[in-house]
């Protein structure tokens, strides 16, 4: 579990990449084994795919609001499998007079999807949209979520393999 301390510095926040596996064959006629899916959401501000965000409660851990907000913004639920990395941004809506420059920190996990919902709660202002890794990086809407997806996400799954 992280501890909260570690990410009071800067105003922070969790996400996860929702993934999943699925046969190559489903995609196209040929079988070439398994491909890894990513499960991106539309943002609500303007063009380009985030990834499942939020803050926790104070009732909560880390952990549990990335799950919470999967289910919330993006309608699936799974497994947090690990805890890949910080990545730090910028935010306009953040900046403040303790963080002018609107400095975030946010913590990225791995989350296997294990079911997708039918109805959600921000369904009517989200969109789900799964693509492969490479697909994923060209529609992300942020260079650190690019990041986070190539050298945190792409790395933390070829160790698993």
């Amino acid at each position: 579990m992280i501890e909260l301390d570690v990410l009071n510095s800067l105003f922070s926040f969790d996400r996860c990449i929702p993934f999943r596996y699925r046969s190559s064959n489903e995609l196209d006629d040929v079988d070439f084994g398994e491909v890894v899916e990513v499960l991106m959401i539309n943002s609500t501000s303007g063009p380009g795919l985030l990834f499942p965000k939020g803050g926790w409660e104070n009732d909560e851990t880390v952990e549990e609001a990335a799950v919470r907000e999967a289910i919330e913004e993006a309608g699936v639920r799974g497994e947090l499998m690990d805890f890949i990395g910080f990545y730090h941004f910028k935010s306009k809506t953040h900046q403040d007079e303790f963080s002018p420059e609107g400095l975030c920190k946010a913590a990225m996990f791995a989350m296997l999807v294990k079911e997708e919902l039918s109805s959600w709660p921000e369904q009517s202002t989200r969109t789900r949209n799964w693509l492969t890794i490479p697909k994923a990086l060209q529609s992300c809407r942020h260079e650190w979520m690019k990041d986070a997806l190539e050298n945190g996400f792409c790395k933390w799954l070829a160790q698993k393999k």
